[in-house]
């Protein structure tokens, strides 16, 4: 499989016949260069939302409709995407499980929060906030979505055993790396470690130094954006 970070929270996931965009956040995005934007969403068959924060939906109605794509996320969220900008979608819950292909993805529980404004400001339900496992030819990635550690993810590991973890790890709003480190630790059995949700603001963690030092023996990868990794 091939990932490819888009920054901030956003990944390209190359897996079986799919090619998944996961809270692709391309215009606006400090860190993504968006003369890049074509090549980063190029021959996308689905795009994965995680939860209702601009910095993870914002791009996902106008990617779905200029590649005829479904957004494929939480069923509150689906709903109000359809109806405001009458894309297509794939709404499902926590602990259902979507096949894309040949590709199975499953809605776990996350901890953060979830929710836009409308024209007038107000805010809107946009359903709960979620992460993703990920399934192909018995492999799993995790993909954590916005979150602090919870209890749950020692269910996430007996129920899927993913091998790869992309866990938040900026802080401030998430799990910071000493956070994203004990949750890795404690509850899971991870070959690789993609730390997300750093680096894009001076506010987050700048560097995985504190993730790497608590996870000997795991390949932690700090992703560079646009440069596609193999695993």
């Amino acid at each position: 499989m091939k990932l490819t970070f888009l920054g901030h929270a956003g990944f390209r996931i190359e897996i079986g016949d799919q090619i998944l965009l996961v809270d692709p956040w391309v215009t606006g995005n400090p860190v993504f260069p968006e003369a890049r934007r074509g090549e980063a969403i190029a021959g996308a068959t689905a795009v994965l939302v995680t939860h209702g924060h601009f910095d993870h939906v914002n791009d996902a109605p106008a990617i779905a409709k200029e590649l005829g794509i479904p957004v494929v996320t939480i069923f509150d969220l689906a709903g109000w995407l359809e109806k405001r900008d009458g894309v297509e979608t794939m709404g499902f819950n926590k602990g259902g499980t979507v096949t894309l292909g040949d590709v199975a993805v499953t809605m776990v529980n996350a901890t953060h929060s979830s929710a836009l404004s409308d024209d007038d400001g107000r805010p809107v339900y946009t359903g709960t906030e979620a992460g993703f496992m990920i399934a192909h030819g018995g492999r799993t990635i995790y993909v954590s979505g916005d979150t602090d550690v919870m209890a749950d993810m020692k269910v996430f590991n007996d129920l899927h055993a993913p091998e790869i973890g992309i866990l938040c790890a900026g802080g401030h709003f998430t799990m910071d790396m000493a956070r994203a480190a004990y949750a890795a630790k404690t509850f899971f059995d991870f070959k690789t470690v993609i730390p997300c949700h750093y680096k894009t603001f001076p506010f987050l963690e700048q560097s995985a130094e504190k993730l790497i030092a608590e996870l000997p023996g795991v390949n932690v990868v700090e992703p560079e954006v646009m440069q596609p990794m193999e695993l």
